[in-house]
């Protein structure tokens, strides 16, 4: 039986330097946690180097996508009555050797470059990954295999092999990329491996190796997410060095073969001695293009390095 008297409410005790105030429901439940998530966007955010390469990159994506409806002309499409002819109201960037339209070959250029970017990293992400994770969860002889076979294909010389690759396999953009993507998993393989090395050891991984989960589900769901931060930054870097590795075999006349527009190609059209002196508009928009589209990207890296930071993470919750 309550002794309370009637008319009087029960006091709630106050808040002071010993007892702190108490949040209602509605008070915790409209308080957004600040997750690592959250924290390296912020940071990503606020690095203006890195936001102004993202909103670059995402122009080219843009342009390349519909490049059919941006570009004035085809990439093909000759006038060779106008062939040569400087930037004028019909041709903006001007026509080159056989009178095709610069501006519309650069933009489709674009498609070319981003996509042997992408394509060829994705490959050999995915290859680095595997046998990273092999190597550094089994370890012992699994480990010694593969990284042999990992020092082996650091030892060859890289452009050299490339270029013999393609020169066997025929020039293509599909040759360009498994060419890129056979040399190219290295170096993430090995980053894969020294994670692994070390979450393996982990408590929540050796936990689940005492209740019996299997190694493909530990690596999966337990392993590779402590990879994804690392992995993502290097393959933003790769993705500027399979641009310029492209861009470098097509000026050789072994990556991508006109009349498909390449940067690199437009470049190497424009060799003559006559065209570097008189005629600019033909190299320099592709040079710009190379170095934009390379720029931006490691401006990315450098954002996602940045965000990505465990010890920046911590000191930004701080």
């Amino acid at each position: 039986m309550s002794t309370q008297a009637p008319g009087m409410e029960q006091a709630q005790p106050q808040a002071g330097p010993f007892r702190p105030a108490i949040a209602n429901d509605a008070d915790i439940g409209s308080r957004r946690v600040d997750s690592p998530t959250r924290r390296a966007v912020r940071r990503f955010v606020r690095h203006r180097l890195a936001m102004f390469g993202l909103i670059v990159l995402c122009l080219m994506a843009l342009a390349a996508i519909f490049a059919p409806f941006i570009a004035p002309y085809t990439y093909y499409e000759q006038d060779l009555a106008h062939a040569r002819a400087a930037p004028n109201a019909a041709h903006l960037l001007g026509t080159d050797t056989f009178g095709r339209d610069v501006l519309s070959r650069l933009i489709y250029g674009t498609r070319i470059s981003l996509s042997v970017g992408l394509v060829a990293v994705g490959i050999y992400e995915t290859i680095a990954v595997i046998l990273g994770a092999l190597s550094g969860y089994y370890g012992g002889t699994v480990d010694m295999v593969i990284m042999r076979i990992v020092d082996v294909v650091m030892t060859l010389p890289w452009l050299i092999v490339i270029v013999f690759m393609v020169s066997i396999l025929g020039p293509s953009i599909f040759n360009t990329m498994i060419a890129i993507a056979a040399l190219g998993w290295t170096g993430p393989s090995r980053l894969v491996r020294g994670q692994i090395l070390s979450l393996r050891e982990m408590d929540y991984v050796m936990a689940a190796r005492s209740v019996g989960v299997q190694p493909t589900r530990i690596i999966v769901r337990h392993v590779l997410p402590g990879v994804v931060a690392p992995l993502v930054v290097h393959a933003t870097f790769g993705v500027a060095n399979a641009i310029l590795t492209e861009a470098a075999l097509s000026f050789l006349g072994m990556g991508i073969l006109p009349p498909t527009a390449s940067w690199g190609n437009m470049m190497n059209a424009a060799q003559e001695l006559v065209i570097l002196e008189q005629m600019p508009w033909l190299w320099v928009p592709p040079g710009v293009a190379i170095m934009l589209a390379v720029l931006c990207i490691n401006f990315v890296g450098d954002g996602l390095r940045d965000a990505l930071d465990p010890k920046g993470l911590l000191a930004s919750k701080a």
